[in-house]
């Protein structure tokens, strides 16, 4: 059975469980929902088959954590400061850094976990990387601020900060047969920034990422009740796409998952595989609450 969520929106919900299901979906939330702070970050746009793959640096996109450092604090991207250890940041440089903290392939619940508590584990930081793969303040063309992060990380010689591997790829055939490779050993896809590109607030071309699937960003807006093996929890999330449309997404949540949904408000990553002819994600899959 569902279980006592924290979020009063969402114990307002289950109060309703018993009306009909057209008076499940609450109000909508304000357009805001979508905003974020204006960090100094570039934004990656998906990969549309480009023709010049030598013009980009590739990379392993990580699953982690994306961090930037203005000098004096750490913070999501959302600018939620990052409660780390003293240690962790107190040798980091007065110069601002865009990177992501990361465990590993298929460790991003792991470390949510960690970067999430209340109190600060120094055994389990002792595992976080930051790693480093832009200087937001720099002037120079990343072809020079990938060298720039090199020789930084070899200066400070810090044991958890580490450049972000970049490498070139020459044509797309080979690109693909990379992404195949790295996504079979665990890898969730690809980053590639333009060489020749200057740094750039929000979304820009200059940086794409390539996956085998799609992914995007959606905001809860209630649920519907679960049939079946999931009688009792929830069956599906009904989210607000980021183009205002509304879309039902029932699959991949695991048992706790349906047993303590993400709260109404919230924002979730989901994966999907093209569009239908409506134009709505085909095959809208869950993957997890957008950390903030």
């Amino acid at each position: 059975m569902l279980k006592a969520h924290p979020y009063p929106s969402f114990l307002h919900y289950l109060s309703r469980l018993l009306l009909p299901s057209s008076l499940l979906l609450p109000a909508f939330l304000p357009s805001q929902a979508f905003s974020y702070p204006e960090l100094p970050l570039m934004l990656p746009k998906h990969y549309q088959q480009q023709d010049n793959i030598s013009d980009y640096w590739v990379s392993e996109k990580l699953d982690g954590v994306r961090a930037y450092w203005d000098g004096s604090q750490l913070m999501t991207r959302r600018g939620t400061v990052i409660q780390a250890p003293s240690w962790f940041i107190q040798a980091l440089p007065k110069v601002a850094l865009d990177g992501e903290l990361w465990l590993g392939r298929g460790k991003f619940d792991q470390l949510s976990g960690i970067i999430r508590s209340q109190n600060i584990n120094e055994q389990h930081w002792r595992a976080v990387h930051y790693m480093l793969f832009d200087l937001p303040n720099s002037l120079t063309p990343f072809d020079q601020r990938q060298k720039d992060i090199k020789q930084l990380c070899q200066t400070l010689n810090l044991p958890w900060l580490r450049p972000v591997e970049q490498y070139k790829i020459s044509d797309k055939q080979s690109l693909n047969i990379h992404l195949q490779k790295l996504s079979r050993l665990g890898a969730e896809g690809l980053m590639l920034h333009k060489g020749s590109a200057l740094h750039q607030i929000g979304r820009s071309e200059d940086v794409l990422k390539y996956k085998l699937y799609q992914d995007a960003e959606a905001v809860v807006l209630g649920y519907t009740r679960g049939n079946g093996q999931f009688t009792g929890q929830m069956g599906a999330l009904i989210v607000r796409l980021e183009n205002g449309r509304e879309l039902k997404i029932g699959s991949g949540f695991n048992r706790q998952e349906r047993e303590n949904p993400p709260p109404i408000g919230s924002t979730i990553t989901y994966r999907y595989n093209g569009n239908t002819n409506s134009g709505l994600p085909r095959f809208a899959r869950f993957i997890r609450i957008r950390e903030e």
